[in-house]
């Protein structure tokens, strides 16, 4: 499409931002409320395909439906003669794989700053019931004052109308970032989107993906069955419980994983300490939002690692605190006790009156 073309006699198309397989992204203006915004068109090529068209239509109504700091929102989405397009928030910055690519790898606090945001956005769409299946960093904006949001929908799932035991031919996602279980075309679930996150914790850290082939299939199969070079023999700067912590999300199993995105976000906030300044506010909920005596049980830390030290991490377990004793209760359970083990010497008193 043409730039300064009017699309839907709204969005003036001014220039492109970028190019995926299904679609073409423009920055655009909206003549209407006289702001930025980004204006996502479905390639001609695949304008026709119902299957497409209706693909990208899950995607507008997916996004649409959540609503977070950490997740691009979705404003409209329309058809304008042939061309089928969403309007997206603009984002003034650029993709996490283009910084990956220039920087190679992040100091301690900006991957933790960063990667804490990416699992506060993927969290949300988990406790909405989504599962994005599509996580990688050219799926995630970073603006220029440093914040994080998710984007790309395309292929999320439901996690209603997931089952346990389906099986696909069909191989959906990124091969460098899915998961085992994706890779072997079996269901997804939320602890794949977290390894999926741990890829990009990998990369981030040692400037290098934890696997790499030429054929789609090999990176697949070592994906299922390979274990990654642990990130300290690339980046011995990086903290041993950092390095725990990714090759714990990096499992084949999911259920060796951490199970949803918050539960790794809350890690990575538990382990040092975050400039929110620099990342602004973190939403992530808390480990139990109906108890306010549950607390994480992982040690918070104040100092930054120094690349010899090496922390043990307490079980990610959630801890009860003990109460106050109630006496009421342990008082009415000791008359309880006694009324009914005391008749039992009262029976067998009458049972031997009756029958000596």
């Amino acid at each position: 499409m043409e730039e300064n073309a009017l699309l839907n006699n709204r969005y003036r198309l001014l220039q492109p931002l970028g190019s995926g397989g299904m679609a073409v992204v423009y920055k655009a203006l909206d003549e209407m409320l006289e702001r930025t915004v980004a204006v996502k068109i479905l390639r001609e090529d695949y304008t026709n395909d119902r299957d497409f068209r209706e693909q990208f239509k899950q995607e507008a109504r997916a996004a649409a439906n959540l609503s977070h700091p950490n997740i691009v929102t979705v404003h409209d989405f329309g058809l304008d003669e042939s061309q089928v397009f969403i309007v997206i928030e603009y984002i003034d910055g650029t993709d996490l794989k283009s910084l990956i690519r220039e920087k190679k790898r992040f100091s301690i606090e900006d991957t933790v700053g960063l990667m804490t945001q990416a699992c506060a956005g993927i969290g949300y769409a988990h406790r909405a019931g989504l599962v994005h299946c599509d996580v990688k960093p050219h799926n995630m904006l970073v603006s220029n004052d440093f914040r994080l949001k998710v984007t790309d929908f395309g292929i999320a799932r439901a996690l209603a109308t997931i089952h346990p035991d389906e099986k696909s031919e069909v191989v959906w996602g990124s091969p460098h970032y899915f998961s085992p279980e994706q890779a072997a075309g079996q269901a997804p679930s939320p602890a794949s989107d977290v390894y999926s996150l741990g890829v990009i914790l990998y990369e981030m850290l040692t400037g290098q993906l934890p696997f790499e082939a030429s054929e789609s299939t090999e990176l697949a199969r070592l994906h299922r069955v390979q274990e990654p070079i642990p990130p300290r023999r690339i980046n011995p700067s990086i903290p041993q419980a950092l390095e725990e912590i990714t090759l714990k999300v990096l499992s084949k199993e999911p259920s060796a994983r951490y199970r949803t995105a918050d539960q790794l976000g809350r890690v990575l906030l538990s382990f040092g300490s975050i400039n929110q300044e620099k990342t602004g506010p973190i939403v992530l909920p808390q480990a139990n939002t109906t108890n306010n005596n549950y607390r994480p049980a992982v040690k918070p830390i104040t100092e930054p690692f120094s690349s010899d030290e090496e922390y043990e991490p307490e079980p990610e377990e959630l801890i009860e605190e003990v109460g106050p004793i109630d006496w009421v209760t342990w008082i009415l359970g000791l008359l309880a006790f006694t009324a009914v083990f005391g008749l039992i010497p009262f029976w067998l008193y009458i049972y031997f009156t009756i029958n000596p």
